[in-house]
């Protein structure tokens, strides 16, 4: 591993809202995910972004599961996708969705998504020509590790920012090797998927424990958060964040800093006002408010 040092950039911060600003102003955020018995997790990332400042939020799913995500909150709008018999989506909607690249200024793949042949050659091409920011999670890095399998290039050069998520699990999948559980190791492990792309495009959120922030040249070790976080959703909650930060304008290293850092100080506030053992990934989507309030005062 190359030389990595420890940021000592303080947090960034969000620019104050013009006075006359529009939804137009904050980012359209696209986010591809949901299959049968998934529904909920891209209606989290949805509704986390819209809690993290987005001004659109459009999901695109498995029309099998379209009526469901919609059904959880009426201020995103959903899209319906081509789907096979396990509802998963197929390899069929990606031009269509290539298409639409141009009306959306961030994209977010993965959340729900499910698995097959289909889903990770989706996962594949869009990672290689979508040319937005994209944060990937959960499937869409499961699809990305068995298209890397066959393609070790399609990490480099990525045509905009990427920005990969993966808890231990996921990373090792991803990696080909395990992320260790100590500190250093943790670190080394983040700065080196990170490096895989000469461009420097690329950013790692290694989840866990004092998750690292890493891009080929820094890493940060984020300190907020707690064990209540260890739920389901929660990952897809900051997927949604660092899609809403990207979205107004941050680049990819400062929206997965500060992403992080608020992602788990509504851990911290939902698990103040409910408890580590009963805190659920809804409980965090709506404790974003006070972290971002707690972030700006």
């Amino acid at each position: 591993m190359d030389v990595a040092d420890r940021t000592a950039s303080p947090l960034p911060v969000l620019p104050s809202r013009a006075d006359d600003g529009h939804k137009g102003d904050y980012g359209r955020v696209l986010i591809l995910g949901g299959s049968l018995g998934m529904a909920g997790a891209p209606a989290l990332t949805a509704m986390s972004a819209l809690r993290s400042g987005a001004g659109l939020v459009t999901v695109a799913t498995p029309q099998s599961v379209q009526a469901t995500v919609a059904g959880f909150d009426p201020c995103y709008t959903t899209v319906p996708l081509l789907d096979d018999p396990q509802g998963v989506a197929e390899l069929a909607n990606v031009v269509e969705l290539s298409t639409a690249a141009e009306h959306f200024d961030v994209w977010a793949i993965g959340p729900g998504l499910g698995r097959s042949p289909d889903a990770t050659e989706l996962v594949s091409q869009l990672y290689r020509t979508i040319p937005r920011p994209l944060v990937l999670d959960a499937d869409g890095l499961n699809g990305l590790a068995q298209a890397v399998e066959r393609h070790p290039q399609l990490l480099e050069h990525p045509p905009a920012p990427r920005v990969l998520t993966p808890h231990p699990g996921e990373y090792q999948r991803l990696a080909g090797a395990s992320a260790g559980r100590e500190r250093d190791e943790r670190i080394r492990a983040a700065v080196e998927l990170a490096q895989r792309d000469p461009s420097g495009a690329t950013v790692v959120v290694l989840k866990g424990q004092g998750t690292v922030v890493a891009n080929a040249g820094q890493f940060a070790v984020n300190t907020t958060g707690n064990p209540g976080m260890a739920t389901g959703g929660t990952g897809d909650c900051l997927t949604g964040v660092i899609a809403a930060l990207l979205a107004q304008g941050l680049a990819a290293w400062d929206a997965a800093r500060l992403g992080v850092h608020l992602h788990g100080a509504a851990g911290d506030a939902a698990a103040e006002r409910l408890g580590q053992v009963s805190m659920t990934a809804r409980d965090l989507m709506e404790s974003l408010p006070a972290a971002f309030q707690s972030a700006s005062s």
